[in-house]
């Protein structure tokens, strides 16, 4: 009975994840961006309760933390300040979904192909827990400079932002 609980747990936040991820997307409730935002925020919940059963506490709350938390509002504070009008929102075509379809296929098979060429043996544990100190000497060594790309890439972004929301640009 201890066993199903985690792989229950499992299938529940991943199917959430999913859900979720689709509504965000694709949401046939409400064509309203703040919606989606919304269930972006959910999709990131259930990444964290991922996080939890992989025992990887600290990723779990900076998840919670830093995404749902800080960068939502930066989400939102844009999709407020943009305050688009729906006869200005694009229309989806025919092709743009097709081409979405096969990016979205390809992707999965990819990730698909990496799952069963990753395939665990029974008695394997995971080489690293959640601990911060692995995770801080891993990110501040091996990766490194993709954490300081993506510091980087915010910052153009909320330069962007600020470009952006100005009304007369001279």
């Amino acid at each position: 009975m201890s066993e199903l609980l985690p792989s229950a747990l499992f299938y529940a936040f991943a199917g959430l994840a999913l859900v979720f991820g689709f509504l965000c997307v694709a949401n046939p409730l409400s064509r309203n961006p703040v919606t989606s935002a919304m269930f972006l925020v959910l999709t990131i919940v259930s990444l964290a309760g991922l996080y939890i059963l992989l025992h990887a506490f600290f990723l779990a709350a900076i998840q919670i933390l830093v995404y749902a938390g800080a960068v939502m509002v930066l989400f939102l504070f844009v999709i407020m300040l943009l305050n688009l009008e729906e006869e200005e929102r694009r229309k989806i075509r025919g092709i743009t979904l097709g081409l979405g379809a096969l990016s979205v296929a390809v992707i999965a098979g990819i990730l698909i192909r990496a799952v069963v060429a990753a395939r665990p043996s029974a008695g394997t544990t995971p080489l690293v827990e959640g601990g911060i100190r692995n995770l801080g000497h891993t990110l501040f060594t091996l990766y490194l400079l993709p954490f300081e790309a993506m510091s980087l890439l915010l910052l153009v972004g909320m330069v962007g932002v600020i470009l952006l929301s100005k009304k007369d640009l001279k």
